[in-house]
């Protein structure tokens, strides 16, 4: 029984974002880049159905340049059994990632169950999962808080706008991408964490998946950072005083009314 976690490597949400030279991408000299917060909930409910399946096993995959292995790694110090690294791009987009992730998964399956976060903390796109879905042919869920593993079927709730919840019953194999909350992700010993430096990640490129740089559909043409803010403006007086300066400040400064 096999169980893939796809997961992304991102900037930690405290590093400050630069943009380089070309205008067209980061710069990422200094930046910090940690497992995507939402992808740890998928790598723990992977461990906490194989805990319960003897016969499964974890395989965690992960696209993008050589510095993914970290992630990769961290995966394996939490419990996957073995790591794929798809060699690609620094700025690939979702539809290649979920390709490539998708072709990864069919040379190494058949799969069980997929697991991913529901979205990347960095670009927000919350696109890779559903393509992924759509590449392998199965169904989906997103957004996923709960779910109840059954022979050959899932028994899951997702949260939807409102706090309300959606039930859902999916045959296997199918895509579950973790919505937080749906576990507590556990942290790695000092011992797996030596473990895993010294297990094999397996690599492939796009080439060995029949993909191309090309295939890619996005392409950025200009990156800015978002402007700053202004300074905040103290109104003193009484109240009438202070609703006629702010009506005014509105009116002839801000011009937004």
């Amino acid at each position: 029984m096999k169980i893939f976690v796809c997961v992304k490597q991102v900037p930690d949400t405290e590093t400050k974002i630069k943009i380089a030279s070309d205008g067209k991408s980061i710069d990422t000299s200094g930046v910090k880049w940690i497992l995507c917060p939402y992808d740890e909930f998928a790598v723990e409910e992977a461990i906490r159905f194989k805990e319960k399946n003897s016969s499964a096993t974890i395989t965690v995959l992960s696209a993008g340049p050589d510095r993914v292995v970290d992630s990769l790694r961290t995966a394996l110090a939490m419990g996957c059994d073995d790591a794929i690294h798809i060699q690609s791009t620094e700025n690939a987009d979702s539809f290649i990632t979920a390709r490539a992730l998708a072709k990864a998964i069919e040379k190494e399956g058949p799969a069980y169950l997929v697991f991913t976060g529901k979205q990347a903390i960095d670009d927000d796109a919350a696109q890779v999962h559903q393509a992924l879905a759509e590449s392998l042919d199965l169904a989906a869920a997103t957004v996923v808080l709960n779910a109840e593993y059954g022979d050959g079927v899932v028994r899951l709730s997702r949260e939807i706008e409102g706090g309300a919840l959606e039930k859902y019953e999916l045959k296997t194999p199918c895509v579950i991408a973790a919505q937080k909350g749906m576990n507590e992700p556990r942290y790695a010993s000092l011992p797996n964490i030596m473990k895993a430096k010294k297990k094999e990640v397996k690599k492939m490129n796009l080439s060995d998946l029949g993909i191309q740089e090309t295939d890619q559909k996005i392409s950025y043409s200009k990156m800015t950072l978002p402007p700053e803010r202004g300074e905040c403006k103290m109104i003193s007086g009484d109240v009438t005083t202070a609703a006629t300066e702010l009506v005014r400040i509105l009116k002839d400064e801000a011009k937004v009314i």
